[in-house]
């Protein structure tokens, strides 16, 4: 069955590329017997349209044989640009609409953070009235690194700590909880992560929360925690990435540093480039050092490295959600046993 967008509202990017064969309005195929999930985008502007489709293809290879129906939602408070508001009063639904309807399952990502305090976010308030929403009201709740670092601090005070230095790269995790969530997963997987900050394992651990993957360069990537009647399922990674997501977000960096918007050059995303990219990256690293200014961005490498970029954790990432989408189904309407989506899991051992 195809992944079902709410009303009319498809994004004109996404309807491009993932119409007719996945992505399909509701008009069309209807909602009875769909899942029913909210997607709260919080990204900032730039990466707003390119974090739609990283979903709506995560999900459409999920869902496998369950029908999925997605409603767009963002935080008030957000900082936009007017073209952005503009495009979220087109295609996405206003927040108190999500209040006023059933989900059984809500996924929201985070935002670049401004202020070393979340709470002091000017979307805190909107951020804490969904977490305490979800809680009482859904099957289960996705939350995605600077969002899953939110619902932490939000119902059980754990602060997330400042990295001396940016996670950034494509890491290897390794199982290290049973859950329904990684049933039919390989024992190593790989998931992007980009952050600056991270929540200390023992704070999780002592408050109940359960890990699931860990990595030994990344630390914790998976983890989850039943809250009231929802299950809270936390990734401080990635798994939505495109392949060419860390790029953009590298080469961006490197554009901050040569304008000085910031002061050191940044470092390559870790396991991402093969060995050839790697030098080409290196050699333009040198040349930044010595000749900084913006107009060098024109020499930036794409050509060399975008066509080696691949997308390394799909299978890893379309089977965890897989495992996630059927987990709400099942407790959507009881089936006599949870089953785990066997083509999609099998292909990531």
């Amino acid at each position: 069955m195809p992944l079902s967008l709410n009303g009319d509202r498809v994004p004109p990017r996404c309807a491009e590329q993932l119409w007719p064969q996945s992505l399909a309005s509701v008009e069309r195929f209807g909602t009875q017997g769909s899942v029913q999930i909210a997607l709260i985008n919080n990204m900032p502007d730039a990466a707003l349209e390119d974090t739609e489709l990283q979903f709506f293809e995560l999900l459409e290879a999920a869902c496998g044989d369950i029908p999925v129906n997605l409603t767009l939602y963002s935080l008030p408070g957000v900082p936009r640009s007017e073209r952005a508001r503009q495009r979220l009063s087109q295609f996405y639904h206003d927040i108190d609409d999500l209040f006023e309807r059933r989900f059984d399952g809500v996924i929201m990502t985070g935002t670049e953070p401004r202020q070393p305090d979340l709470r002091n976010e000017p979307y805190w308030a909107a951020v804490a009235e969904v977490l305490d929403w979800a809680e009482r009201s859904t099957v289960s709740m996705v939350l995605s690194c600077l969002a899953a670092h939110a619902s932490v601090l939000h119902s059980d005070g754990i602060v997330r700590r400042t990295l001396s230095d940016k996670r950034f790269g494509v890491f290897e995790c390794r199982r290290v909880g049973d859950h329904a969530l990684t049933q039919g997963t390989p024992e190593l997987m790989r998931f992007p992560h980009s952050r600056w900050n991270e929540v200390p394992e023992e704070a999780l651990v002592s408050c109940g929360y359960q890990i699931l993957t860990k990595s030994a360069d990344a630390g914790i990537d998976l983890f989850v925690k039943k809250k009231a009647k929802s299950l809270f399922v936390y990734f401080q990674g990635h798994p939505e990435y495109g392949a060419r997501t860390l790029w953009k977000e590298y080469r961006r960096d490197v554009r901050r540093f040569l304008v000085r918007e910031r002061e050191t050059y940044p470092s390559a995303p870790h396991g991402y480039f093969d060995a050839a990219s790697a030098g080409v990256l290196a050699d333009f690293r040198e040349r930044a050092l010595v000749d900084r200014r913006e107009a060098l961005l024109a020499d930036f490498p794409d050509a060399h490295v975008t066509g080696a970029l691949e997308k390394t954790w799909h299978l890893s990432g379309t089977c965890v959600y897989s495992n996630w989408l059927r987990w709400v189904s099942s407790k959507k309407a009881p089936r006599p046993r949870f089953a785990i989506s066997g083509a999609v899991c099998a292909q990531a051992s």
